[in-house]
């Protein structure tokens, strides 16, 4: 299995690959005597038994903890507790041990990162973070409509640039080695789609398809479906910033 040596961190890796997926949901262990793992995943019989067996080969667990409760990094979390004789640490994730932004738990500081969920928050141990969904090894996230989710996502961003970090883990793709350098392309990223967003309405573009088709020309197909939330948190920043011109077709959101 892929392991930080610095940090003693092993990467147990779920066989789930996707395009909101990647390669595939990535589970952390971290530490030892006891361990603690992150995200569990999705409730595959070989992925937990390869949890488990990392987990015993560390000492023991001493608990689970949840950067949000998506399926993909959560469905696992009542089973492998259950095997694991632990509890699930979380910040709404039914029968969890709640979690806040600036609580310890285990080796761990939480750190709210809300964004792609309400929920979300990153964990912050030593000198790695652990991002979840919130900035991953490749490609971008999208984000969820909510209020403030967009202006409260890149405020948890610009927090954990100002952080003293060495790597980054994420709920999919590979470490990030260089975390400043990531989270100011995150940064950038979003400030041009909004831009871009801005540019578009400016040129008369009201309903959604037409926003989508000039500032989300670069997703496939697939992805257009995330695009859309996307577009419905930036079109929310802006009626939130009252920068948002009358007559804007907004996506339906729950999808």
């Amino acid at each position: 299995m892929p392991l930080l040596d610095d940090h003693d961190v092993a990467l147990v890796r779920a066989d789930n690959p996707g395009p909101f997926t990647l390669s595939g949901t990535n589970t952390w262990v971290v530490g030892r005597d006891p361990c603690w793992v992150v995200d569990p995943g999705p409730a595959l019989d070989e992925h937990l038994a390869a949890i488990e067996s990392e987990v015993t080969a560390r000492g023991g667990a001493a608990g689970i903890v949840l950067t949000h409760d998506h399926v993909d990094h959560a469905d696992a979390a009542p089973a492998l507790a259950e095997r694991l004789g632990v509890r699930v640490a979380a910040t709404r994730a039914a029968r969890a041990v709640r979690i806040a932004d600036g609580d310890e738990v285990g080796p761990f500081r939480v750190v709210a990162t809300p964004g792609h969920a309400p929920d979300h928050v990153a964990l912050v141990a030593g000198r790695v973070c652990f991002t979840g969904d919130a900035i991953l090894g490749e490609g971008s996230v999208f984000i969820a409509p909510d209020p403030g989710a967009l202006s409260g996502y890149l405020a948890a961003l610009e927090r954990l640039q100002g952080m003293d970090l060495a790597a980054l883990c994420p709920g999919h793709g590979p470490v990030v080695e260089d975390p400043r350098a990531k989270i100011g392309q995150y940064l950038e990223h979003r400030r041009d789609r909004e831009r871009r967003v801005i540019a578009a309405l400016d040129a008369g573009r009201r309903t959604v398809d037409e926003l989508l088709d000039e500032v989300w020309d670069d997703a496939p197909a697939v992805l257009r479906p995330a695009a859309a939330v996307t577009l419905a948190a930036h079109l929310d920043k802006l009626e939130e910033e009252g920068r948002l011109p009358e007559g804007v077709e907004r996506p339906k959101w729950p999808w």
